[in-house]
């Protein structure tokens, strides 16, 4: 299957496809580890990219998708992928159908997470201290949030209007949320969709 998953930073993306990634033995493709990534490295991509990110602005959208579609030719996702943090944007979520559909593999769903604003600025400056992330930042990340609803949230209603959206409540416990997301997918493994 491929699966989207759609929700502002700290609702916990992350958290469920390492979990869906055991259920449906398909690799989690993290954009924003693959980016941490390319910025580790001493050069003149990693320096440029980190003056985006840095700033709680996201990357732009033809190097995120080349970073995308690089992995996505590897044998690991012949099965599927799930998609952490990318698309973020309608051109990206355009891109992405685009590549999709030109290798045969359409998207099958995407999972909406929502979580108030208030609990996602809680959980991530829990999560910078936790985890020493410096783009963690209290004042990051109410510009991440900003991003992400006026790029982001547009994604709702595109996935809407190709009927493959669903809704998951990303404030209830992490069990609870992984249920709801699972019976989503079954949902649509029952329509026959996902099925390589």
């Amino acid at each position: 299957m491929m699966i989207v998953f759609i929700g502002p930073p700290g609702a916990g993306k992350g958290t469920q496809c390492r979990r869906l990634v055991e259920l449906l033995n398909i690799p989690h493709l993290s954009t924003g580890e693959m980016l941490r990534d390319v910025m580790r490295e001493d050069s003149a991509l990693a320096r440029w990219l980190a003056s985006y990110i840095d700033a709680g602005k996201l990357a732009p959208d033809h190097l995120v998708m080349r970073i995308v579609a690089q992995k996505l030719q590897g044998d690991e996702c012949k099965p599927g992928a799930l998609f952490d943090g990318f698309p973020r944007t309608i051109v990206q979520a355009q891109l992405l159908d685009d590549y999709l559909i030109e290798h045969h593999r359409p998207l099958d769903v995407a999972l909406n997470l929502q979580v108030d604003e208030e609990i996602l600025v809680e959980r991530l400056l829990k999560r910078a201290e936790t985890d020493g992330r410096a783009d963690d930042n209290y004042e990051t990340i109410r510009e991440r949030l900003r991003v992400f609803r006026t790029q982001t949230s547009p994604l709702i209603e595109y996935y809407t209007k190709q009927g493959k959206l669903e809704e998951i409540d990303g404030a209830r416990p992490e069990a609870e949320v992984f249920h709801s997301i699972q019976t989503a997918i079954t949902k649509y493994q029952k329509l026959g969709i996902g099925k390589q």
